[in-house]
């Protein structure tokens, strides 16, 4: 099985939620969306590589212990996204408006 690190993992998820908030509509449909939440299975690793790629792999349970070691929580009320130049940044601070509506979407 390949290694891969818990923050690769982790930035391949958000690359997963990026590319969702990224995707093309009309800003109608936009507008009137819920969010969607992240289909993320315990069984895959998400990676994000050095070159930007993403990739996912099928994990095992042999060495999840190695996996979890030095590994991160991820703080709730975490975004990801992608910004204009292609990197991957997360954001701990509040992106939803007070009546729930996503501060930084189409308008």
């Amino acid at each position: 099985m390949t290694r891969f690190s818990t923050k690769t993992v982790l930035m391949a998820a958000a690359l997963v939620v990026a590319a969702a908030l990224a995707a093309p509509s009309t800003s109608a449909f936009a507008q009137a969306a819920a969010p969607t939440p992240w289909e993320l299975k315990p069984d895959m690793g998400y990676g994000y590589g050095k070159d930007g790629k993403t990739f996912s792999y099928k994990m095992g349970t042999n060495n999840a212990g190695m996996l979890l070691k030095g590994a991160k929580k991820v703080p709730k009320g975490t975004l990801f996204f992608i910004g204009l130049n292609g990197q991957l940044y997360m954001r701990t601070g509040p992106y939803l408006e007070g009546d729930g509506k996503f501060m930084f979407g189409a308008e």
